[in-house]
């Protein structure tokens, strides 16, 4: 028996990835140092009733780098010194990404896809568990949000499956709100455009099974990963900076990660040399 199509502007496949391009991934990415960003900086403070806060996931970033504290990218206003020109694709990733393009321009509507629309920036989340005085704490979720980047966004999952939700504003009235849900599985692959999935909805991850038992993802200290997301996202090419384009206090605000990126990476390495 089919499963029912899923409604337009969705796009849902697995396996997308087979098992040599899983390993690849998963070398290659057990070479990252993913970083603990806070939330806020010097020039971007907490508002007010708010506090510091570190992220509740270690994140890398490639094409270009959101720091939480540059407040993302988040246009029509918030599109100034927020993204980062950083590392490039690995070719091996380079090829999985050509693929979900050609896939979203073949399934989706055309007026779903922006002119010079291209997957140039990808956040890659680890989720998993933090120890936390002494006890493991689960951080496997993500509340609800909006990708604000234009046109299409792809999810590429490794590890546990998760439950992905679209749901109607910001609310605790758990599945109440919810539109649409949809599980991520192990090498899978999740595309959503349009009005609706971008624009009048929210999405979540509402939880992250434990099941798999397999350790995946490189080291990171005090954290059991089990699942590893990578969101590939538009962001136009004028408004990905260079690091000596970006004010002062942007520059400031970053260094310290970029100085840790440094000591495993060359890219970032000769960054901050130059």
């Amino acid at each position: 028996m089919k499963n029912a199509p899923l409604p337009t502007g969705l796009h849902y496949q697995f396996p997308f990835i087979d098992r040599k391009d899983r390993a690849d991934l998963l070398a290659w990415l057990s070479t990252l140092a993913p970083l603990w960003e806070m939330r806020f900086s010097e020039n971007n403070p907490p508002p007010e009733g708010d506090q510091q806060r570190p992220l509740l996931r270690p994140v890398y970033w490639l094409g270009n780098w959101q720091f939480a504290c540059l407040d993302y990218y988040h246009p029509p206003k918030g599109i100034l010194h927020r993204c980062l020109k950083a590392e490039p694709y690995p070719k091996h990733l380079q090829q999985i990404v050509d693929r979900i393009e050609f896939i979203a321009k073949k399934r989706l509507p055309k007026s779903f896809i922006p002119e010079k629309w291209k997957l140039n920036t990808c956040l890659i989340n680890f989720y998993g568990s933090k120890l936390e005085e002494g006890k493991w704490v689960d951080r496997a979720r993500v509340g609800e949000h909006k990708d604000f980047e234009p046109g299409p966004v792809a999810s590429l999952s490794l590890g546990d499956r998760a439950l992905f939700q679209f749901v109607n504003g910001k609310s605790q009235l758990g599945d109440e709100n919810m539109v649409f849900s949809q599980w991520l599985e192990d090498s899978s692959l999740q595309i959503f455009a349009g009005e609706k999935w971008k624009s009048k909805t929210f999405h979540r991850v509402q939880r992250v099974e434990d099941k798999r038992n397999e350790k995946i993802g490189p080291e990171i200290e005090n954290f059991k990963t089990r699942r590893i997301n990578f969101t590939f996202r538009y962001v136009p090419e004028e408004h990905i900076y260079p690091l000596h384009l970006l004010p002062v206090g942007q520059q400031a605000d970053i260094r310290p990660y970029l100085e840790k990126l440094s000591d495993s990476s060359r890219y970032y390495k000769k960054l901050i040399s130059t």
